[in-house]
């Protein structure tokens, strides 16, 4: 077995990205309480805003770290360095328009299209067979690239595009 990692340690990897997810769930939750807005929509706004600032705050600790991990899968980055350098901080942007609502349409159309575009390149990594960490949780994290990268953006672009088609009825 020398080589293949046991189903404990690969589980132990993915704690950080679980609790990142969790705590943005819970927040989102407390959100709500005060503002008497318990409903999908609003709770949706509170995770999607908690978890791009919290995974933005990831990249942020090491930019130039975190580009070179990201220029290694995502289509864009590959070829567009400023991309990958300015990735966090779109995500930044994204996390505070939903957090304060502003321009709804907007955010949710440029997270479609940001995670979809996203989930590409992971899928195709994925299907090369690299053997590399995610970015997504920048370097101080240790995450391998996998299929939980892809349902992440494919899960994000999907709870936008049901705020979409909400915020348009």
């Amino acid at each position: 077995m020398t080589g293949e990692k046991q189903p404990a340690q690969t589980f132990k990897r993915y704690i950080p990205l679980f609790v990142v997810v969790a705590l943005a769930a819970l927040g989102a939750g407390a959100l709500q309480l005060p503002l008497d807005t318990v409903g999908a929509h609003a709770w949706m706004h509170g995770f999607m805003g908690l978890f791009l600032l919290n995974f933005a705050m990831l990249k942020l600790f090491d930019l130039e770290g975190f580009a070179d991990g990201f220029q290694m899968y995502d289509l864009l980055a590959k070829r567009v360095r400023p991309y990958a350098l300015a990735y966090p901080f779109i995500e930044l942007a994204l996390g505070l328009a939903y957090l304060a609502h502003i321009a709804p349409a907007a955010t949710y159309t440029a997270t479609i299209v940001i995670m979809l575009f996203g989930a590409a390149g992971v899928f195709k990594a994925l299907r090369e067979g690299l053997d590399i960490n995610c970015a997504c949780m920048g370097t101080s994290l240790n995450v391998p690239l996998s299929t939980v990268a892809v349902v992440e953006d494919a899960g994000m672009a999907l709870m936008a595009a049901a705020m979409l088609f909400f915020y348009l009825l």
